[in-house]
């Protein structure tokens, strides 16, 4: 057994221990006392799964009679609300299991609330719920009482005196108690309705007060004491007590199962030995109830399959645990035993690795646990597609991202960079030169810039090379002349072509240079025009083709006109995170990403390959794929051997980006079949580079953007609706996957590129303000077949000129909404006495995390705003801060601040 293969099995032995333990370990289990009877009273509503309570759907008696059946070994009685619409069969039915209940009579407004006129429609639906409920008690000797209303004063649909003659006149046709329900301290507060009733039937749910689980019983016993004090001698019977097992928490309330277990059994307990008369709060979850938010469907003892929730004697635990616990144990083995394929593993990648996959794992697992035990209704449907269809490629952007990671810092480091190789493989003194024919395309550039390109060409090291200078579709005399008699001047090596009319933009023009290439030329060269390179570029890499299996050498890009402004800075430092992190880690596995400036090509290679190809507007890297995919190896140096101008203004570098992404997306589409099994000879390896490098750069870019116009449209549906908002299914992964690429990004920078931490931020920020023009180019993918190729601006073109537009007007928009959402969300749920809905939020952690998850989503957009903002300022030119700093450095100093005299010894 290799060494690599041995310590990837230990590792995946070790954490897959640790991981189980610590689900073993976190298993939830409480104890609470023993239901030994059955209860008193259930609020009974028998609708199905799929049926509204809310609505005007008949209950049928097929369902009664089933849901009665289910109950009865569990309960003496049961409460109704309602005594039409199939309600009046409750009681007949109770009666054949010989189950006493409580008749209730559902009451809306029924008068104008400003002029105090009847709403005819509303008055007759009261009448009948009136005579629907007398004629229920009249008939079923099981009917112990009768309840006028169902929190009526709570809402202020009747007054005191309207409901208190409504009660009388109830009380005058039945023979049994006649009430209303009403929430408890609203009978304090009421005392003339108090006086009209046999008993006081109390809601007492401390949910709705903010009361921690852990003393909702007290705080129930109290409050029932309250009422015994304000009425003595009155019956008190509490009408409603219960707690939910599943929704968003009310300040210091939190739904869960197990609290919802331990507190009604406490509570019933208690009760019982108190002689407390009680009625539980409610027999079914009701999937369909909608008008209490997040809780209103999870209050049920039974769930809306009919089975009980939680065990009324014994220990109570989470009865989806253990099955949770193995998904997740067999998700952590699968997403690890990629690494017994890992060649050089050491102990602590291999450890980093399979922790971040065995939490991913568990996350999953967390998921697929949340969706089965909770419903899918409505909005949520929303939720569970955002979560699936969003979130899974994040999944793979942050392995991806942790395994980068742990290679650069705990991995054994590059091995097969030219740099590394360069004593073993290439000889100090080449062999032989075999001729190299460099290409120079240009389109509409300054003659002065490739002059500078022209004259560093000329001093390469290197005695067999041609040049080829091919300026295309570029009119004006004034661009092209002055070229030609440069090149002319140096003789037959420089070669100049004016080529008009070229279609298939550069990769037309390079087609034309290579039919006029020698030929004798072995090594075709490409550089962008705008580059200077070093004199010991060729000689330094042309060796490298000594080996007959190379196809391809590329070198970096760098740029000589940085320090133009603290924008250029940025933007450097932005491109060489990726020339010297991502670059480097995909060379060890052949499978780099060929850019079509300072690259060495095999003539051969290139041919086999088809030449360069017009169908996609990134042809360099459409090249080098296809030369890879004929089984050519490439090799790649992070040596600087050219240096060129960067994008002109922060619109010219979006342009850039946004031809690279959209050349990328043009790339997926024409190469994809080359991945499938047997269809190239790419490697596992490379393929997944390919197919991982993809997904983290257009999947994840575009993914965040579409999360991010998602989550804003999603926020009136959560103020208006109260629609879920999961936190470790939706906004916890938001949030992590941002923390993992702040760590990725700051570590690695730290690591492999040298740079300053300033400009380190500003790269971080360049990278992230081209999030939206990514995932723009990728929609222009799906929207467009061919658009044309976008030339980035450089070298102070005229064409470019300064943005006359703010550049970032949509980022800007989205990013301000964004943030806006984040921080109105978090205020309004935190702001003392503010109810921003019908649901009346208290401090809900959900909506805290999903403010906070709103405003970092901002970012991308808010870091574009920023640069665009920034960019025309003084601010942005490097003079204006040395400057600045002269000035502070020849102030004169504070008195009191002048360092003594030296003294002599």
């Amino acid at each position: 057994m290799r060494p690599g293969l041995a310590a990837a099995a230990a590792v995946i032995a070790v954490v897959t221990s640790i991981h189980a333990a610590m689900w073993l370990s976190l298993r939830p289990e409480v104890s609470a006392p023993n239901i030994t009877d059955r209860f008193q009273s259930l609020s009974f509503a028998p609708f199905s799964r799929d049926m509204s309570p809310e609505g005007e759907a008949p209950t049928n008696a097929a369902q009664i009679r089933s849901d009665m059946q289910v109950v009865a070994p569990y309960t003496r009685g049961v409460r109704t609300y309602s005594s039409t619409n199939g309600k009046e069969l409750i009681a007949p039915i109770a009666g054949e299991q010989g189950i006493r209940v409580t008749a209730g009579a559902w009451l809306n407004r029924q008068s104008d609330k400003d002029t105090g006129e009847i709403i005819p429609k509303a008055k007759a639906a009261n009448d009948r719920e009136i005579a629907g409920v007398i004629e229920v008690a009249r008939q079923n000797r099981n009917v112990q009482a009768v309840v006028v209303g169902n929190e009526t004063l709570l809402r202020g649909d009747m007054s005191d005196d309207e409901l208190a003659e409504l009660i009388r006149s109830v009380k005058r046709q039945v023979n049994v108690p006649v009430t209303s329900g009403e929430i408890w301290n609203t009978w304090l507060d009421h005392p003339k309705v108090a006086s009209s009733v046999d008993f006081i039937l109390a809601h007492i749910l401390p949910y709705w007060e903010d009361v921690p689980a852990d003393k909702v019983v007290d705080y129930t016993i109290d409050a029932y004491n309250r009422l015994r004090a304000a009425y003595p001698g009155k019956r008190i019977v509490i009408g409603e007590f219960g707690w939910p097992s599943h929704g968003y928490n009310r300040g210091a309330s939190v739904p869960d199962p197990l609290a919802q277990a331990m507190i009604i059994r406490d509570f019933v307990a208690r009760a019982d030995a108190l002689g407390i008369e009680y009625n539980i709060i409610e027999a079914f979850d009701l999937p369909k109830k909608q008008n209490e938010g997040s809780v209103g469907q999870y209050w049920g003892v039974f769930d809306a399959d009919r089975d009980l929730k939680f065990p009324l004697s014994g220990p109570i635990y989470d009865h989806t645990y253990n099955q949770t616990t193995i998904l997740a144990l067999l998700l952590g083995v699968l997403f690890t035993l990629p690494l017994l394929r890992m060649r050089e593993l050491t102990m602590s990648q291999g450890l980093v690795l399979a922790g971040a996959a065995n939490g991913v794992a568990a996350w999953l697992a967390m998921v697929v646990d949340y969706w089965l035990n909770h419903y899918v209704t409505g909005g949520d449907y929303v939720t569970l597609a955002l979560s699936v269809v969003m979130l899974v490629p994040l999944v793979f952007v942050l392995l991806y991202r942790i395994e980068e990671m742990a290679a650069i810092a705990f991995g054994s480091g590059p091995r097969r960079l030219i740099d590394a190789r360069k004593a073993a493989v290439v000889p100090t003194v080449p062999s032989r030169f075999p001729k190299v024919s460099i290409h120079v395309p240009a389109y509409r550039e300054p003659p002065e810039m490739l002059k500078q390109t022209i004259d560093a060409l000329a001093a390469l090291e290197y005695p067999n090379f041609e040049a080829i200078i091919i300026i295309n579709n570029t009119p004006d005399p004034a661009m092209v002349e002055p070229v030609r008699e440069y090149c002319a001047a140096l003789g037959e090596r420089f070669k100049f072509i004016n080529a008009e009319k070229v279609a298939g933009f550069k990769a037309g023009a390079l087609r034309i240079a290579l039919d006029a290439t020698a030929p004798d030329a072995e090594i075709i060269g490409v550089i962008d025009a705008d580059y200077v390179v070093t004199p010991d570029w060729l000689k330094e890499l042309v060796p490298v083709f000594d080996d007959p299996t190379v196809g391809l050498v590329q070198a970096p890009q760098d740029h000589r006109d940085a320090d133009r402004s603290l924008l250029h800075e940025a933007m450097n430092a932005e491109y060489a995170g990726f020339f010297d992190i991502g670059m480097v880690q995909r060379n060890e596995d052949d499978a780099i990403v060929v850019h079509g400036t300072m690259c060495l090509i095999r003539r051969a290679a290139m041919l086999e390959a088809g030449n360069w190809s017009s169908d996609t507007i990134c042809e360099d890297t459409d090249l080098g794929l296809t030369i890879a995919e004929n089984g050519w190896k490439t090799h790649y140096t992070r040596k600087r051997y050219g240096y060129g101008l960067l994008p002109d203004s922060f619109e010219a570098f979006k342009k850039q980006r946004h031809r690279w992404a959209y050349g990328g997306f043009q790339i997926i589409k024409k190469h994809w079949r080359k991945f499938l099994p047997n269809r190239s000879r790419l490697t596992t390896a490379q393929k997944r580079h390919f197919v991982l490098g993809w997904i983290s750069w257009l999947g994840s870019e575009s993914v965040g953007a579409v999360m991010a116009i998602a989550s804003l449209a999603f926020v009136p549906f959560v103020l208006l609706f109260g629609v879920s908002v999961p936190a470790h299914v939706l906004t916890l992964p938001i949030l992590i996957t941002f923390l993992v690429y702040l760590m990725h990004f700051v570590s690695l920078y730290r690591l492999r590129v040298e740079t300053t931490p300033m400009r380190m931020l500003g790269a971080a920020v360049a990278a992230s303000a081209v999030q939206y023009t990514v995932a723009k180019a990728v929609l222009d993918g799906f929207r467009y077949k061919d658009l044309a190729f976008a030339r980035t601006a450089k070298g102070n073109n005229w064409l470019a000129g300064a943005a006359r537009s703010f550049p970032a007007l949509p980022e800007a928009t989205l990013g301000g909404l964004l943030l806006l959402a984040g921080i109105a969300l978090l205020v309004l749920n935190n702001w003392p006495g503010v109810a921003l809905t019908k649901n009346d939020w208290r401090h809900i952690r959900e909506i805290n995390l999903y403010g906070i998850a709103l405003m970092v989503q901002s970012l991308p957009f808010v870091a574009a705003a920023l640069i665009g903002a920034f960019e025309p300022s003084r601010f942005n030119q490097v003079a204006f801060w040395r400057a600045l700093g002269a000035k502070l450095s020849l102030a004169p100093r504070r008195p009191g601040l002048t360092p003594p005299p030296a003294v002599a010894d």
